[in-house]
């Protein structure tokens, strides 16, 4: 039995406009893995924002609303964006992005797909005490297209 019941799965979908929209997943999300769990839970796209900004070479300071990034990637400060070198920066994020991508399709493969989207909650596990796993499937329960409607 459940110790807590999700419910899991695209709202859109439950709200039955699905067809009609894309869901864009967003939020700290910098693996090939959270990407599949994202798409293996109704997600279209996913968005990575943090981690590009990682491989830019952000740090993390909070300084970004100032002015004064120290490695120039958030400021309006022609001297302190002398620290961004976009040609070294942009092999970085292409570096990045080129692996996630192929961390996904390994993922993908592994299960025995061809493509991202036939992900589905199943795939993936869940370790719910220090003696269960459950899958996403066991965890949430996904509700069928149209039943926020009834």
């Amino acid at each position: 039995m459940r110790s807590r019941l999700r419910t899991a799965g695209c709202i859109a979908c439950n709200a039955g406009v699905r067809p009609h929209i894309r869901v864009i997943a967003s939020g700290k999300i910098n693996t090939g893995f959270q990407i599949a769990t994202k798409v293996a839970l109704g997600a279209d796209m996913c968005s990575a924002a943090r981690a590009m900004m990682f491989a830019i070479g952000c740090i993390q300071a909070q300084q970004c609303h100032t002015g004064k990034c120290p490695t120039g990637v958030t400021t309006q400060d022609p001297w302190r964006q002398r620290a961004l070198v976009v040609p070294d920066k942009a092999e970085r994020v292409a570096s990045f992005h080129r692996e996630t991508v192929k961390a996904l399709a390994e993922l993908v493969a592994a299960a025995g797909l061809s493509d991202p989207k036939d992900l589905s909650p199943h795939h993936f596990m869940h370790r719910a005490a220090a003696d269960r796993v459950v899958t996403f499937a066991e965890q949430y329960h996904i509700m069928a297209p149209g039943e926020l409607l009834t």
